[in-house]
């Protein structure tokens, strides 16, 4: 069976490229646009109690608009509250997309979008090209905004009597803006080491990562055909829905039995506390990047169990990252069809086309050769182990931002590396390689011939 596109990977590719401007282009230039502007911002005295050096504010800025959460000061006690403020909207246009955003300053000035614009938008938001784009922007802001509006209200039950009404109404809506949109940023210094025990805290900020986690894509699709049945479903939301439990219960387990007895994490905890904690740890490693814990006391066999979980990271067209829940799993059930030597990769009743499967192995495959290449340039410039620096580049790459504290430690060239790691995993390993590549279409099929392999 052979697959000849038409059209490429992203739509109107071609058409693109003889104007100049490719898809992976322009989605690496908007990026850019946002990023270079608000780095230099933050530089600004306003901004900071001491001052930012702007590769420092490049790598805060970055980290907030690919919603990692890594970061080279301390956030709570180096920004002052304007800080604060430019960090939670970078966060949330971060989390909501570049064309999203896009979409609705043009909506705003009464402009409409192009063709093109209106294409990569629907693509960004995974949905066909019928789509009401208006409408369902409109959707995904709201959506959005009522979920951090009720993160904020819940969490202000336990900050406003701790710090007072402004403060703590201001505590509870960045965090709530955070956790929805999976940055990972804390006021806190030791993030959220002093509330491991708490639940409102706790599940407050878990369910609202785990709902952005989920991506627009499931969300849309469960208020559209939610009520018809599980059936009734997309593929993409069935699978994201049975993942995403499963994988929130195995993590949570793992380091339940590795930790519980480790007395610089679970160890000192009550038994409930030990439980919260470790389901805490489990949903904030597929890419929330808060802690509960100490994670550079955790065990080695524990922090595997973590970089396993961020690499998977969250659904598609979510506010999370990593290599997506879909496309791990898409890989997996593709091996074990090879594995049975069936013809076609089946999950739910639907065949899942060769393209797609080839597409999640190519982003494996190019994933892995960019992490490859990033952890031996960081051993090159940081004197750490290669435990750390795996951690802290697969933490960069997923966009978690959790740290196994060699991030508050890096040298100037270690930060532009992390920069560029952050920078890729946000916009897309196969966006990057398809600019760098510069694909061309082409009709042209050759005869077979079998290669020797395993």
């Amino acid at each position: 069976m052979s697959y000849l596109p038409k059209r490429g990977l992203y739509p109107l590719q071609h058409n693109n490229e003889e104007k100049g401007w490719s898809e992976p282009k322009i989605i690496l230039s908007s990026f850019l646009a946002i990023l270079l502007p608000s780095a230099l911002l933050l530089t600004l005295p306003v901004f900071s109690v001491t001052g930012l050096s702007f590769m420092d504010a490049l790598f805060t800025a970055t980290s907030a608009i690919s919603v990692t959460g890594l970061g080279v000061v301390d956030t709570g006690t180096h920004f002052t509250t304007s800080g604060k403020i430019v960090l939670m909207f970078l966060m949330q246009i971060g989390g909501l997309g570049q064309m999203t955003l896009s979409a609705v300053l043009l909506y705003i000035f009464g402009l409409r979008l192009s063709l093109r614009q209106q294409a990569l938008a629907k693509e960004a938001l995974g949905q066909e090209k019928k789509v009401n784009l208006r409408k369902l922007i409109k959707g995904i802001i709201c959506f959005a905004l009522i979920a951090e509006l009720i993160g904020m209200i819940v969490l202000s039950f336990r900050w406003v009597p701790e710090f007072g009404i402004a403060e703590g109404l201001f505590y509870a809506a960045f965090h709530s803006v955070s956790a929805f949109n999976n940055a990972g940023f804390s006021l806190f210094s030791d993030s959220l080491m002093g509330y491991v025990g708490d639940p409102l805290v706790i599940f407050t900020l878990s369910l609202l990562f785990i709902g952005g986690g989920l991506g627009f894509t499931v969300i849309v699709d469960l208020v559209k055909n939610g009520s018809k049945g599980f059936k009734r479903l997309q593929l993409h939301t069935k699978i994201m829905l049975i993942a995403t439990p499963t994988l929130l219960l195995v993590g949570t387990l793992f380091f339940y039995i590795l930790e519980y007895q480790n007395p610089n994490t679970l160890g000192a905890l009550s038994s409930g506390d030990k439980w919260l904690a470790a389901f805490f740890q489990s949903a904030s490693a597929r890419t929330a990047g808060f802690n509960s814990v100490d994670l550079t006391q955790f065990t080695q066999p524990a922090l595997l169990i973590m970089i396993i979980l961020m690499l998977i990271g969250a659904g598609s067209t979510s506010t999370g990252g990593g290599l997506k829940v879909s496309t791990i799993t898409v890989a997996a059930v593709a091996t074990w069809t090879f594995l049975r030597q069936k013809k076609n990769v089946v999950m739910f009743k639907r065949t899942i086309g060769w393209p797609i499967v080839t597409k999640s192995l190519a982003i494996i495959v190019v994933s892995g050769s960019l992490l490859a290449i990033a952890m031996f340039s960081l051993m090159l410039t940081e004197k750490a182990g290669f435990d750390k620096v795996m951690f802290e580049v697969i933490s960069a790459f997923a966009t978690v931002g959790l740290t196994a504290g060699l991030t508050a430690e890096l040298s100037e060239p270690g930060k532009f590396i992390m920069v560029i790691v952050m920078i890729i995993g946000r916009i897309g390993p196969l966006t990057l390689a398809y600019m760098l590549a510069r694909p061309e279409v082409s009709r042209v099929k050759y005869p077979e011939e079998n290669v020797l392999t395993g």
